[in-house]
């Protein structure tokens, strides 16, 4: 089932270039209603249910719609973002809650360097059919 935005709780992230929902969008079905600054599904119909919306939702104004099998008769899974984790709060139709704890972080923000350890290249490189992970192997160049 697609996404839906409640319209009450949505800011539309506060007149930003463009709302969490629409940047975070892996299928780029989220819009912004300029006149009234509304987020909403554009293609509903076309949703991934990929909760990548839910979770960046800075007003908590987004949620999906669960299949039966997955949420059945009145339960709900509701993910909270934290800034290390996010919470996920499933209730069951009997009106048990259970809370799930996922951290989104192993390491501090701004600590990774992400090329630390990696050959360095040159204008030769480019010619080679290897990655740059690869660049102390050879393999061999296809000839016709």
């Amino acid at each position: 089932m697609p996404s839906f935005v409640y319209a009450e709780k949505c800011d539309g992230c506060k007149g930003q270039a463009r709302t969490a929902c629409q940047y975070i969008c892996p299928n780029d079905l989220m819009a912004l209603n300029k006149e009234i600054m509304k987020a909403f599904n554009q293609e509903p119909e076309l949703c991934w249910e990929c909760f990548s919306c839910v979770k960046i939702c800075p007003q908590q104004a987004i949620e999906v719609r669960h299949y039966a099998d997955f949420a059945p008769l009145g339960a709900s899974v509701i993910p909270l973002r934290g800034s290390d984790s996010i919470m996920w709060t499933i209730k069951f139709r009997d009106g048990r809650l259970k809370r799930f704890k996922f951290k989104t972080r192993t390491s501090a923000e701004g600590s990774i360097e992400p090329y630390d350890g990696a050959p360095a290249g040159s204008p030769g490189d480019l010619a080679s059919p290897n990655f740059f992970t690869e660049a102390g192997k050879t393999l061999p160049v296809p000839t016709r």
